[in-house]
């Protein structure tokens, strides 16, 4: 499973990176989105994304400790297919790609997740 968090705002994107964000359903700050099997062209996505969003591979207890705490029930009694999480308690440092910061591919993922529930 791959965790996909949006970490930067809405100003100043360029209008392809709003295009490919609304894609991956990741259309506000702090919107958690989670992929299950990503194909392809999701990858593709998410990585072109990488200055923007911080993503990594989550086990299912994580996954479930997000859908308990922020799932939210659709119309039809389904789970929206995002997360709104809380701002990361602790802080975090946006403007830096992984290890320095949270941005790009981040090994510690689950972290920065039980860290914004």
């Amino acid at each position: 499973m791959i965790a996909a968090i949006r970490i930067k705002g809405q100003v100043g994107l360029n209008q392809d990176v709003k295009e490919t964000l609304s894609r991956l359903r990741l259309r506000r700050k702090y919107i958690c989105v989670v992929i299950d099997n990503p194909n392809d062209a999701q990858m593709g996505m998410i990585k072109k994304m990488r200055d923007f969003i911080s993503f990594g591979e989550i086990s299912k207890d994580i996954y479930k400790k997000l859908v308990d705490a922020r799932g939210q029930k659709d119309v039809e009694g389904n789970l929206k297919p995002f997360f709104r999480l809380h701002p990361p308690r602790g802080g975090v440092k946006t403007k830096f790609h992984y290890p320095q910061g949270v941005l790009g591919e981040n090994k510690e993922i689950e972290n920065l997740i039980e860290r914004m529930l």
